[in-house]
């Protein structure tokens, strides 16, 4: 096979940053009330790392595309807006302590409002893609650049868990080649 890296399709990279992010729900939610502060402090925020890449990633490039590709512009502006949403909690998440009565609470909306968010792009978005003819493997491979670009320069993208996303993204399978 060579050197070459295997290319992945772009929607198959976002579907996986969905998969990634429900399963830290999950990890979050079993966890309950009881559970040790400091590792729901860091799911949380491993959470709120993967959904602000994510986001970036799907509104530089994806969205952008869609609209020039797709007669979808209903479907981008409504994503654009509960991307709105999604990043307003995870700003006051980022302002929250983890003992903080509402943090649990503003957690498990979090979850709610990406899961609404990842059924409509997976069950609307994704198949009319699909059906475009839009070149898949090119997506992918601007969508891992982009995402490195936005990993070289975390501190400024994403703030207070520039650390957290760098150590989310620092494993070799993670990073781009």
């Amino acid at each position: 096979m060579g050197t070459q890296a295997r290319r992945m399709n772009g929607l198959d990279l976002l579907r996986d940053d969905h998969r990634r992010v429900g399963a830290l729900v999950q990890r979050f939610e079993a966890l309950g009330k009881r559970g040790d502060g400091r590792v729901k402090e860091r799911v949380a925020r491993q959470i709120c790392a993967e959904l602000l890449l994510h986001a970036r990633l799907e509104e530089s490039i994806l969205y952008p595309l869609c609209r020039e590709a797709l007669d979808a512009d209903s479907l981008i502006d409504e994503a654009e807006v509960e991307h709105e949403g999604v990043e307003n909690l995870i700003q006051k998440l980022n302002d929250m302590d983890v003992d903080d009565d509402r943090f649990d609470a503003t957690v498990k909306v979090l979850g709610e409002q990406v899961q609404h968010h990842v059924g409509e792009e997976e069950n609307e978005l994704f198949p009319a893609i699909e059906a475009s003819g839009m070149d898949l493997d090119a997506l992918g491979d601007e969508l891992a650049t982009r995402r490195q670009e936005l990993l070289d320069h975390a501190d400024t993208t994403f703030g207070r868990i520039t650390l957290m996303v760098k150590e989310l993204f620092s494993a070799g399978e993670r990073r781009p080649t």
